[in-house]
This record gives structure tokens, C-alpha cells and sequence, in this order.
């Protein structure tokens, strides 16, 4: 979490901006979290999220009006249309030639079309991956879970658990925020909210 004066100091906006901003609904209210400090009330946000909003909307807030900076940074919207090549998102670096690879289809196949969807599963990949957390086998894994169960939580905060339990690694999703409990011997690997991913993507290809 990070303090509403923490972000104010770390963007450079102003007050007046942040609450323009909510207004227009460019930051869900949802993430204006109201919590009591030893000074009183205080408001937080998810740090990764907010701070990847607030980048997002000052790279775009001097091309599009205050509407349609709403309308392109609401979830998903303005990128269900998208396709990209692999040759396009190897060029643009938006995931790794590794991960493509791996995980997708040759750089050099010009036929091969992604979604935004499948983009973020390749993105979460390349996360772990990156991180030293996952190997290759294991991404595979996670890869047929998000396919299999990212759609039922489509539109909602959700988390990514990544867990081993004696070696053998499992995933999970989950509704944010949640709390969970784990049997005795698993051990917590990686926690990833996938906003910060739908986000750090979003800025990507904008």
C-alpha cells in the first residue's frame, strides 16, 4: 500500500488532479482505501496499481481528453480488437523471444495473432520467469490455468498464487483481496496481482 501523500510526492500531481482524476473515473474509487493511522484517517492505495495508472494517464493526458483516457483505461477497453504478430511483439518487447518461443509460436511466423488476453498470459510468464521464480515446465502450468479459469474473473481484482509443496508446483486464482491459508509445507513462491499485469501491458502497447 502506499499513503495518499506517498503518491502525491513520488508522481509529482497534484491534489486537485488526483481527485479530478477519480471524478472522471481514470482511478477506480474502490482503490481510495480509508484506513485509521496514529494521525487519524488516512487514504491508501494498492501501490503497483495506482502508480501504473497515474504513469498510463500522464503518458497519454496530452492526445486524448479526460473521457477517453476513461474509456481506454477501463479494464480492457479499446484493446479487444487488438491482434499482434509474434514479429511485433518480439520488435516492440513486450515479452521476451524466450518466452515466445516457449510458449507461442516462431518470431518469424507472421500468421500467428495474439489477443490481449493471450498477451497477458505471456506476460505473466515472462514475469515469473524473469524473476528466477518459474522454470519453463512450470510456466506451461500456469499458462493452462489462466486459460482455464482467468475468463470467470474477468472484470474483478484477482491475484495469482504461485506455490510448491515438496517441489511440485501448483497455481492459483483467486478474487482480491483474499485470504488464504496453507497446509503445512507449502510454501508461498510469487504473488502477482494481475491489475499490476493488465496495467504494465496497457502501457505497453499505448
Amino acid at each position: 500500500m502506499i499513503s495518499k501523500k506517498e503518491l502525491l510526492d513520488l508522481t509529482g500531481i497534484s491534489y486537485g488532479q488526483l481527485y479530478r482524476w477519480k471524478r472522471k473515473q481514470l482511478i477506480p474509487e474502490e482503490w481510495f482505501i480509508r484506513k485509521s493511522t496514529y494521525t487519524g484517517q488516512e487514504t491508501f492505495f494498492p501501490k503497483m496499481l495506482v502508480l501504473a495508472r497515474v504513469q498510463n494517464i500522464l503518458n497519454m493526458k496530452d492526445d486524448l481528453s479526460l473521457d477517453e483516457l476513461a474509456s481506454r483505461l477501463s479494464d480492457t477497453a479499446g484493446f479487444s480488437d487488438l491482434r499482434l504478430t509474434a514479429k511485433t511483439i518480439s520488435e516492440r518487447n513486450i515479452v521476451t523471444d524466450l518466452t515466445l518461443s516457449t510458449y507461442g509460436a516462431d518470431v518469424r511466423d507472421k500468421d500467428d495473432m495474439y489477443a490481449f488476453d493471450k498477451l497477458l498470459h505471456l506476460v505473466a510468464a515472462d514475469t515469473l520467469l524473469a524473476s528466477g521464480d518459474m522454470n519453463l515446465d512450470e510456466g506451461r502450468l500456469l499458462l493452462r490455468t489462466l486459460d482455464r479459469h482467468a475468463e470467470e474473473l474477468k472484470g474483478r481484482p484477482s491475484d495469482l498464487y504461485f506455490v510448491r509443496k515438496m517441489g511440485v508446483a501448483l497455481f492459483m486464482l483467486a478474487p482480491s483481496p483474499a485470504e488464504l491459508f496453507f497446509d503445512e509445507g507449502v510454501r508461498l513462491v510469487s504473488k502477482v496481482a494481475l491489475g499490476d499485469l493488465i496495467e504494465q501491458l496497457k502501457g505497453r502497447l499505448s
